[in-house]
């Protein structure tokens, strides 16, 4: 085949909430790395990108995508094969799907926790000890070792930005700049294997995945981390009815930080997203709460109805 042929394929990072877990919906198979699901555009049968995506998506993993958004172009050489000058040049172009949770009905399909991947993005509990026992040395023998005052400096930058080193304030929407600094100093295991070299990554930072899927996933919750607090996205993922305990609870588990809960009760009801049902639930334990739905009339209402975070960091 020649060099210069150019494929386009189709990724989905297909994305639920269930107990608390943000979850992504991967091809797993025993033994080998988790893929998005992802299958060639053909441009002879399908009139468009995303008519193509729900076709080859539906075969393969049997779910009908709802809300789906594009993402990006992913054509980074040598990210797709084991060898750059391996075939056809493979451009993807990744989209990230919301969907309610519901079991698997396609073989080889799992819903896969996404911290699993991305271990030091979860703030909920703590800042993540591998941040300071891991991350971070690694990074500062990265700086050293580069090539010039400038370059060492530049990744001093990056490594600052995006861990919060030296007092500067987490950024919970740069998950792909954190993502893409770790491959670039060597710390996930894509790296090695993309260079064709035996890995000596710490296992701890999380779990590769197939081709540059991982990639793929970072802009995906990067994308839903920073849309959520402009666009009422989250309830997407929600009950046609739920408790407002469980809507915070959706939204700290996909932005992977604690919310305050008088702050996030006062921005909802100041954003009217939610109205009361009449209706409350009925907890094993405890009193009944209130049950709430979307007020889908906010989208004609305010230009940019969200959930914007106030966390307890």
């Amino acid at each position: 085949m020649s060099p210069n042929v150019i494929s386009i394929g189709l990724s989905a990072a297909i994305v639920s909430v269930e107990q608390e877990q943000p979850l992504v919906l991967v091809v797993a198979h025993d033994g080998a790395e988790d893929a998005l699901p992802f299958g060639p555009f053909n441009p002879v049968t399908q009139r468009t990108l995303e008519s193509g995506l729900r076709k080859w998506v539906g075969e393969q993993t049997r779910f009908d995508l709802g809300y789906t958004e594009q993402l990006y172009t992913f054509g980074d050489r040598g990210r797709h094969s084991p060898s750059p000058d391996d075939g056809a040049r493979v451009v993807s172009v990744g989209y990230l799907a919301l969907t309610r949770p519901g079991k698997p009905q396609a073989p080889d399909t799992r819903w896969r926790g996404w911290y699993q991947y991305f271990p030091w993005e979860d703030w909920r509990q703590a800042r993540p000890p591998m941040i300071d026992g891991i991350i971070l040395p690694a990074l500062k023998k990265f700086v050293k070792e580069a090539a010039s005052p400038i370059a060492a400096e530049q990744r001093r930058n990056r490594m600052r930005l995006c861990f919060g080193d030296g007092g500067l304030p987490w950024d919970e929407e740069k998950v792909l700049e954190r993502y893409e600094l770790l491959y670039e100093a060597g710390l996930v295991r894509e790296a090695a294997r993309d260079a064709g070299k035996q890995a000596k990554t710490p296992p701890e930072l999380g779990s590769p995945m197939l081709y540059d899927h991982r990639r793929i996933l970072a802009t995906a919750i990067a994308r839903l981390r920073g849309k959520m607090k402009y666009r009422p996205v989250v309830f997407e993922l929600m009950a046609p009815s739920f408790t407002l305990l469980e809507l915070q609870r959706t939204v700290e588990a996909l932005s992977g930080a604690r919310l305050h809960k008088q702050n996030f009760r006062r921005l909802v009801a100041e954003q009217g997203l939610v109205e009361g049902t009449g209706k409350f639930s009925a907890p094993t334990r405890g009193r009944p709460a209130e049950l709430f739905s979307f007020r889908r009339e906010v989208l004609r209402e305010r230009p940019a109805p969200g959930v914007r975070l106030s966390s307890r960091r």
